[in-house]
């Protein structure tokens, strides 16, 4: 989930406000909308996921920052025969660590199911993701990481000469900011070193799947905090929408 360059990497090496998720609007953006109690909290997703219910006959195996998202596709388009297991969001602060965990809970689960469909990008596994899932004979989701599925892997790829020195955010990563970014880094107990992490960016990029004023406000927190231009793009959920509506 981290942006690539020094930041991301520092992150790796180191550790890790509830939202409801989106209901659908008219013009087709998502806004904000309570779930109940089918979904954990962020804190939970972070740090232990969530469990398959054993329901329908295409498992989802996805990181736990993109629970919200997947569960309101599967409300709105009434896809019932999609279940879902998160595995816990942090597991982005040790990348190395994210092709063992798919990979066991495939091999846990794969008689279950007639498909599993694993919704992770690269997500800095170095392409060792995708040659797991192709041992394993499950599909995964296209794409370098979520920012660039978010946003659409052409559009995203269009723009990268452009952005190479954006710092970005998701709707979790908003909520979730001192455990994913802040803290990850050591900026809660060395703030002096903001500048030397975050020098050779100019600006962060909140990539919005959801339109709500409460996480606008935070994310421009978010950029002042770390001294960088802020700029709100919304993507609603991207390319991640067909690659589920084709399972």
């Amino acid at each position: 989930m981290m942006r690539r360059g020094r930041a991301s990497r520092l992150a790796g090496q180191d550790q890790a406000p509830h939202m409801a998720g989106p209901a659908a609007r008219g013009d087709g953006h998502l806004q904000p909308r309570d779930t109940g109690a089918a979904l954990p909290s962020d804190d939970v997703l972070a740090r232990q996921g969530l469990a398959a219910r054993g329901e329908g006959r295409v498992l989802l195996i996805a990181c736990g920052a993109l629970a919200r998202e997947i569960l309101d596709l599967k409300r709105v388009n009434g896809w019932d025969h999609l279940d879902l297991q998160c595995l816990p969001a942090n597991l982005h602060l040790w990348p190395d660590r994210i092709t063992l965990a798919v990979e066991a809970a495939v091999l846990q689960h794969r008689a279950d199911y007639a498909q599993i469909f694993v919704v992770y990008a690269d997500c800095g596994t170095g392409g060792l993701l995708a040659v797991k899932c192709a041992e394993l004979g499950v599909e995964m989701v296209e794409g370098p990481h979520c920012y660039s599925f978010f946003e659409g892997n052409a559009g995203f790829a269009e723009r990268a000469g452009a952005e190479y020195t954006a710092f970005y955010l998701t709707d979790f990563l908003v909520r979730q900011f001192d455990a994913f970014v802040w803290k990850p880094m050591g900026l809660d107990r060395h703030p002096e070193l903001r500048d030397m992490l975050f020098g050779n960016y100019d600006r962060l990029i909140y990539q919005a799947q959801t339109d709500d004023p409460a996480l606008d406000a935070k994310a421009e927190a978010c950029a002042a905090r770390l001294g960088l231009a802020y700029e709100r793009r919304f993507t609603g959920y991207g390319d991640l929408a067909p690659a589920l509506a084709r399972l």
